[in-house]
């Protein structure tokens, strides 16, 4: 059993519902994530050391 499986037997409502509510909460996790989780660990990523200079 995946977890998309359990999750769209979990919403409620018909076919079309279901496909807006998980849109929903895709739209929310991604929300969460560039409000609160990547700025958190974007100090601690290498994006910005650079080994080619001067």
């Amino acid at each position: 059993m995946s977890f998309y499986g359990l999750l769209w037997r979990l919403l409620p409502g018909p076919r079309a519902l279901k496909v807006v509510e998980a849109a929903i909460l895709l739209l929310a996790v991604v929300a969460v994530l560039f409000t609160w989780v990547f700025p958190l660990v974007a100090p601690y990523m290498p994006f910005n050391d650079t080994t080619v200079g001067e």
